[in-house]
């Protein structure tokens, strides 16, 4: 089976901070350039990763007009801020933090 190469995406990957709920939740946000594709939270640091990767896998898939796959379940955990690659079905993936892809406006002026 071929597999198409090239394609990455951005994320944003937190903790909330408390609030009135009494439990910790993980905001998640998948960007393609500059369109948000997806977003949302989990109650778990691992289960924001996993919605991350799924949503990107269906994402890749659909850009190249493929069916839907899910991504591999023996995909290891990352840290938050670390860049990723992910092959799911015919899609291999890159998982890049949105705040490294973008250059810092105040780094010109100094």
């Amino acid at each position: 089976m071929p597999i198409v190469e090239g394609l990455s995406f951005a994320y944003v990957l937190h903790e909330l901070p408390p609030g009135r709920l009494p439990f910790r939740r993980w905001r998640w946000e998948l960007w393609h350039g500059p369109r948000l594709e997806a977003a949302g939270w989990r109650l778990s640091e691992r289960d924001a990763q996993r919605a991350l990767r799924t949503h990107a896998s269906r994402v890749g898939h659909r850009i190249f007009g493929l069916g839907e796959a899910a991504p591999d379940p023996g995909t290891p955990d990352f840290r938050p801020g670390a860049a990723v690659r992910v092959r799911a079905g015919a899609v291999a993936f890159a998982l890049v933090p949105r705040q490294l892809e973008r250059p810092d406006p105040l780094a010109t002026l100094i």
